[in-house]
């Protein structure tokens, strides 16, 4: 593990290249409640590069895994989020990289991208879909996510949404506090205007019964050089593992895909 300092909290990281160099350069952001071996190391991303001959970064993000975790929602406004990325690569010192992001890690790396689209050669973001514009925190009719994690007891958590991210954050010995005051904190609306001026290619992808994400295709149509894949059968937590979700990746990364959103 290696670490570095954003904003005066510490984070941490892996920096993994293949035998003999790489190809290429990828900064992996994972999802809330998750961390960056859960999301990236445990699911098959890791080695998935590696046999690629791609140089795979990977950070926890503020709040999660072994980086430090503020208990104060200001300090994870989604702008701090982005400049932790930014500062990685300037702790690296590399001009440009392609970024990939699931769930609340791709809200970090498109907002990465809009506030520093000369870094970013590519764009991949996971797990969201049309229902990011205009989106609502999740359990706004009811229980709260931050009262999910706050709850004493998870099984008086009765959406299964809310449950199933409490049940996750617990197995990976996650910092609940932290993670409450992650979701509490106040954000602007996306830059959709940022997004439709975005210059590099950007994949979306989400399974079929991600049913938070929504229709991965009506958010690629937002970007010049968009390209959505749907991955049959999953849902939010199965399409990160799953074999067609690299494949769209590398496909995507090798140019392979059909570009119907392009203009």
């Amino acid at each position: 593990m290696s670490t570095f300092l954003s904003q005066g909290v510490t984070l941490a990281f892996d920096d993994m290249s293949p035998p003999g160099g790489a190809d290429r350069t990828i900064v992996l952001v994972h999802g809330f409640s998750s961390n960056r071996h859960e999301g990236w190391r445990r699911t098959g991303w890791y080695a998935a590069f590696e046999r690629r001959r791609i140089r795979c970064i990977a950070l926890d993000q503020r709040g999660h895994g072994e980086s430090e975790k503020p208990h104060a929602p200001e300090a994870y406004e989604r702008a701090r989020l982005a400049a932790d990325v930014i500062a990685l690569l300037d702790h690296l010192g590399l001009q440009r990289v392609d970024l990939f992001g699931y769930s609340m890690g791709a809200r970090t790396a498109l907002a990465t991208a809009i506030a520093a689209p000369d870094r970013v050669s590519n764009l991949i973001v996971g797990g969201v879909g049309g229902k990011l514009i205009g989106e609502r925190s999740l359990g706004d009719a009811g229980m709260t996510m931050a009262q999910a994690m706050r709850a004493a007891d998870p099984e008086t958590i009765t959406e299964p949404m809310l449950r199933s991210f409490r049940q996750f954050a617990d197995e990976q010995g996650e910092d609940l506090e932290a993670l409450a005051c992650c979701t509490e904190t106040v954000n602007p609306p996306h830059d959709v205007d940022g997004m439709r001026t975005l210059p590099m290619p950007v994949l979306v992808v989400a399974g079929q019964r991600d049913e938070p994400a929504g229709d991965p295709e009506e958010l690629a149509q937002l970007f010049p050089y968009g390209h959505a894949v749907t991955v049959p059968g999953c849902d939010h937590f199965s399409a990160i593992p799953h074999a067609l979700t690299k494949a769209a990746v590398f496909d995507f990364l090798d140019g392979l895909l059909d570009d119907p959103f392009a203009r």
